[in-house]
């Protein structure tokens, strides 16, 4: 299989010399140019053909975000952003998320190589996912809210990481006020989830809150696993309560799609829905599986394109541009 050509656009001379030597390291992947800002890459996007694309996100002239929505409108590929973690840095990065990159790094705080070495094989995993990413151009945004659901009591679960930002926002962005209780499990990195919070709540009709442990799943209030320290599970269904579990990582994942959508199979069977945002070989498949085996009707994406709509050995295929509609109508009466 050929190498994954890679274009890193940075402003800093430092930082494209550190992020060009971490990715030589990286097997298989080759660095075909380097740019300084969105001019120089236009150039270089026509002329090497890259995969995949590095891109800072606080750059002069034309910002990493800026040039980011004109590639997801005009040629779009896979893009990954360096940025800063301050929580003004959190914030633009769930930004750029949302507009389509497919993961956000932190910069190294100074020009140290090993800072970055820490985060080579997260990236050389993301790399090789990234070449097989099928970028499409940006759809309008959509406006029009669902109407209110009449809810029939089940709880929706849903489970995707850091390149399903757009699609959670997809999914979310017409969900009604009183959408079904969601709660959701997302891999992101540190300081991701409460801008991750902030920034669906301002743009969907639910409530968005972090969950906590003790919470009550109600109608009309969407819930976002916190990082990293714990499992997010549900005890019992209908009436049930959110628990934050300190066990060890699953699968190398904490929190667990996998254990959430186990424990809504366990707790709620035919009561559950769970929408799987990742390919079947990442975190939740296994857990998907228990849901739709005890009743539960599951979602995940199809090799063929679009989604699979499973309940135990029935399954039917589903549109992505039909998926909102789909998962409303199995928590509608």
């Amino acid at each position: 299989m050929a190498g994954t050509k890679v274009l890193v656009v940075d402003d800093s001379l430092t930082m494209r010399a550190l992020i060009s030597g971490a990715l030589e390291r990286i097997p298989g992947v080759e660095v075909v140019g380097m740019a300084d800002g969105a001019a120089e890459a236009r150039a270089l996007v026509a002329s090497t053909w890259p995969d995949v694309m590095t891109l800072d996100v606080e750059m002069p002239g034309m910002s990493g975000l800026e040039y980011l929505a004109e590639i997801m409108d005009t040629k779009p590929m896979p893009v990954i952003m360096f940025s800063t973690r301050t929580q003004d840095g959190a914030a633009e990065s769930i930004e750029a998320l949302r507009l389509g990159a497919i993961d956000c790094f932190p910069k190294p705080r100074v020009a140290a190589p090993a800072e970055l070495d820490a985060i080579i094989a997260k990236l050389a995993k993301r790399l090789k996912a990234a070449k097989k990413a099928d970028i499409k151009p940006k759809a309008p945004p959509r406006t029009a809210k669902a109407p209110p659901i009449d809810w029939n009591g089940r709880l929706l679960l849903v489970g995707g990481d850091v390149s399903s930002t757009k699609s959670i926002f997809d999914l979310f962005s017409t969900f009604p006020a009183n959408c079904p209780p969601t709660v959701v499990v997302q891999h992101l990195g540190p300081g991701l989830v409460e801008s991750m919070a902030e920034k669906l709540a301002e743009q969907v009709a639910p409530k968005v809150v972090v969950a906590a442990d003790g919470m009550k799943p109600e109608q009309g209030t969407i819930y976002l696993a916190p990082h990293g320290d714990a499992h997010l599970v549900i005890d019992s269904w209908p009436n049930g309560t959110l628990r934050l579990l300190p066990r060890d990582p699953v699968a190398g994942e904490r929190p667990s799609i996998s254990l959430l959508f186990a424990s809504a199979a366990k707790a709620a069977a035919s009561n559950a829905v769970g929408v799987l945002l990742l390919d079947s070989n990442e975190d939740g498949a296994g857990g998907l599986k228990a849901l739709s085996a005890a009743g539960g009707y599951a979602f995940s994406p199809s090799d063929e394109g679009g989604y699979t709509l499973a309940r135990g050995m029935v399954s039917q295929p589903v549109a992505t541009d039909a998926l909102v509609t789909s998962v409303l109508k199995m928590c509608s009466k």
